[in-house]
């Protein structure tokens, strides 16, 4: 069927910090200079901020330049954080809380808002309309368009009505596409489209592999008692080991909600491991406990984040596009954020394009915008913390902590640079190595089983239409990935999608794509890279709005 086409100056794939940065920065010197602009924005999301999951400490720094007057304009952050604290948790019972002069003055939060990323976004999205943008959410785009000298040249959208062997059923849609100047790619962490275009222009040829962790979230309605609105609270170590990276985190916001959950860096060894149970345990912890006594739980969400930091950022520019925000990796794994990063990152783009908008030669690659990167604070920030990421995974929580201390305290001036070079998915020791880990079972207070969270993140997918989880080989995961690793998805994922059906002769890899929180965990880490996420039906997937 024949896709209707549409043609823009500029389009903006996902409608996160990044992508509404752009757009809005778009828009504003597009006014300035008494200039039209087709702008649109494509979200795959069933409204703006539905697929959005973040802490989020959000610190203000870009939001400032972007809209000085974000504050008379509604922006919807109203909790400044008021004191921080990190504590290291030694075992299942204690822990000691670092004293101010040991946390990096990175973790530092005064200045900065407990808030959701996803009601910003909604807010950003409502600006960039004001200013004569289109944001298009529900739907997904899922084809880069080419032009016949390999340039970049818009995206296509998915069909939609299509049924699971991809016929169409009544009321079938196909797909748009959206041709631009120039196309901004901002699908967040592990975008699917970026993933193309990194391989079909060698974009991390001089990179070292993304690192990843997966990241649980939870909104949590506490007592009176247990809430101090504006509060911060980070924790490393238990339940994870000295060779497992990853930590947790409390966000006292609003309305005596606490934004609690947990990160696992998808380094880790063990095949026995699930980060899903590792988050129920760290609930356990007394002084997790305490905040949450006589709570009630409201939301869940899970999702992967990039913390490869400098040394893992790719190209940034390539032939009709760019890469901004967590499509690229700007996340700063020292303050443990992106979202402000991720803005910049966008207004620097759009400063680029615009400039190129108006040239009488138009380059086909806009290198004004790498270059516009490495000379801004972006580039300074992720310099600074540069080494944090690989010390950690070389050398261990305690260990890489006290280097990070040495070099935080010098303001990340160390004379040298570590690098990393194994991916996430090579890091598995197979099962006879590994000692199977008991995890308890959920209490239906504190700690509870994946579909019952599930259930929370306000799931919605159409389970008659084709499936969204590819599988290069279908016998793979019985033949190679079970005996190897016990097939490690069964644990990885957060939502339960994986499962292995034994019986006394046979065994079955089935798929529950209908449980998918696009979390894009099995995307990363599965040992023999035979999975690949892509977009599902625009609309589909998670509704994380207030996350």
């Amino acid at each position: 069927m024949a896709r209707e086409t549409m043609d823009f100056d500029v389009v903006i794939v996902g409608a996160g910090p990044a992508g509404l940065a752009t757009a809005c920065r778009l828009a504003q010197l597009a006014r300035a200079q008494g200039r039209e602009l087709g702008i649109a924005v494509l979200e795959k999301g069933a409204e703006v901020g539905a697929h959005i999951l973040s802490g989020a400490v959000i610190d203000p720094r870009a939001l400032g330049e972007l809209f000085p007057d974000w504050q008379r304009r509604g922006a919807p952050l109203d909790v400044a954080v008021t004191s921080d604290a990190v504590h290291w948790l030694t075992s299942a019972h204690g822990g000691i809380r670092l004293p101010a002069w040991l946390v990096p003055q990175a973790l530092h939060n005064r200045g900065h808002y407990v808030a959701s990323l996803g009601r910003l976004c909604q807010w950003l999205a409502g600006q960039a309309e004001e200013l004569g943008c289109n944001v298009f959410p529900g739907f997904a785009a899922t084809e880069i368009l080419y032009g016949s000298d390999g340039r970049v040249v818009g995206v296509a959208t998915g069909s939609m009505g299509a049924d699971r062997q991809g016929s169409p059923k009544p009321g079938f849609q196909a797909g748009y596409e959206l041709r631009a100047r120039y196309v901004v790619f901002a699908e967040g962490c592990r975008g699917s489209l970026g993933r193309q275009l990194e391989a079909r222009f060698a974009l991390r040829a001089g990179s070292d592999p993304q690192r990843y962790g997966i990241g649980f979230k939870e909104i949590w309605h506490v007592p009176p008692e247990c809430h101090e609105q504006g509060t911060v609270v980070h924790t490393l170590g238990w339940p994870l080991d000295d060779h497992t990276e990853g930590g947790g985190f409390l966000y006292h916001a609003a309305d005596r909600q606490v934004y609690l959950g947990f990160v696992v860096a998808l380094s880790y060894s063990n095949p026995y491991l699930s980060p899903f149970e590792e988050f129920q345990r760290w609930k356990l912890h007394p002084r997790i406990r305490a905040v949450l006594d006589g709570a009630t739980r409201l939301s869940y969400g899970a999702r992967a984040v990039n913390k490869g930091g400098l040394q893992a950022l790719p190209e940034l520019v390539f032939p009709g596009g760019v890469l901004v925000g967590c499509e690229a990796g700007f996340l700063n794994p020292a303050k443990i954020k992106g979202s402000h990063t991720a803005i910049k990152s966008g207004m620097l783009a759009a400063e680029a394009l615009f400039a190129e908008l108006l040239s009488a030669a138009p380059a086909a690659t806009v290198r004004s915008y790498a270059t516009a990167v490495r000379e801004s604070w972006v580039w300074e920030e992720l310099h600074r913390a540069r080494n944090v990421s690989p010390a950690l995974a070389k050398f261990g929580t305690v260990l890489g902590a006290a280097f990070v201390f040495m070099d935080q305290a010098l303001g990340g001036r160390w004379p040298l640079t570590l690098r990393h070079s194994r991916p996430d998915y090579a890091t598995l020791r197979r099962t006879h190595e590994c000692k199977p880990i008991e995890y308890p079972k959920p209490d239906g207070v504190l700690t509870f089983d994946r579909l019952t969270s599930v259930y929370l993140s306000n799931l919605a997918h159409d389970e008659d239409q084709p499936n969204h989880l590819r599988l290069a080989d279908p016998d793979l995961p019985v033949r190679e990935n079970l005996p190897a690793y016990d097939e490690p998805a069964q644990r990885y994922c957060p939502a339960a999608v994986y499962e292995i059906v034994a019986s006394d002769s046979s065994a079955e890899f089935k798929i529950h794509a209908a449980n998918c929180v696009h979390c894009k965990t099995c995307d990363i880490k599965d040992p023999a890279q035979n999975i690949t996420w892509v977009p599902p039906e625009g609309g589909s997937g998670p509704n994380y709005v207030g996350m």
